[in-house]
């Protein structure tokens, strides 16, 4: 084809619609590729996110469920009520000797017996309770781990589409609105000539 050579409207239509159908077919292949390779990446990841609370509770064995009911009740203030109310029943029946009892003297040395003991038992179940606690706490670190480095690949993968769209596809469409713009052009001009060259015709009649 040569530069002198014509070429009519339609052909240059054609041509034209042509061009921005291809452009908009490669903005799409490459859009499809990218969430195609992204996916892959988000798929390898494998982020483990995981349900803490369930998995406590069906991990639990029996002497751990105990430990954590006692922990609970030694925490409370119900524990602290009942444990004041027994030890001032006990000061006051065995000090004052009310109804003939008095089986621990002053200095209540069963009464420090008993509390040794139950301070002794108390402490390793608290601790046992603790130990699972931290296991929960590391659980939970571990989670929060694998849900922010799977909102890390979120932005990478949002932050990849942007660029595409920014360096690729926004130019794309500026070009695809400017060849509209021409066409629509185009069309009003040779609209206007088609209707120059009635009213000649009508001012010949």
């Amino acid at each position: 084809m040569k530069s002198t050579d014509f070429v009519c409207n339609r052909d240059i239509l054609h041509y034209t619609l042509q061009h921005v159908d291809t452009l908009v077919q490669d903005d799409h292949k490459k859009l499809i590729k990218l969430d195609r390779r992204l996916a892959k990446t988000m798929a390898k990841a494998k982020f483990k996110i995981t349900d803490v609370n369930d998995v406590m509770k069906h991990s639990l064995t029996v002497g751990e469920k105990i430990a954590n009911a006692v922990a609970r009740f030694g925490g409370s203030w119900t524990f602290i009520i009942i444990f004041l109310i027994i030890l001032a029943t006990w000061m006051i029946l065995n000090g004052m000797q009310l109804f003939g009892i008095h089986f621990d003297k002053y200095p209540f040395i069963l009464l420090n017996l008993f509390l040794s003991c139950v301070a002794s038992i108390q402490a390793p179940i608290i601790l046992m309770s603790q130990n699972r606690a931290a296991d929960l706490d590391r659980m939970n670190a571990k989670n929060d781990y694998h849900v922010s480095l799977k909102s890390e690949q979120e932005l990478r993968i949002l932050h990849a589409k942007l660029d595409l769209l920014s360096r690729e596809q926004m130019p794309h469409a500026i070009l695809i609105a400017q060849i509209q713009l021409k066409m629509i052009g185009e069309l009003q001009r040779e609209v206007n000539e088609l209707y120059h060259d009635i009213r000649e015709l009508k001012g010949q009649r």
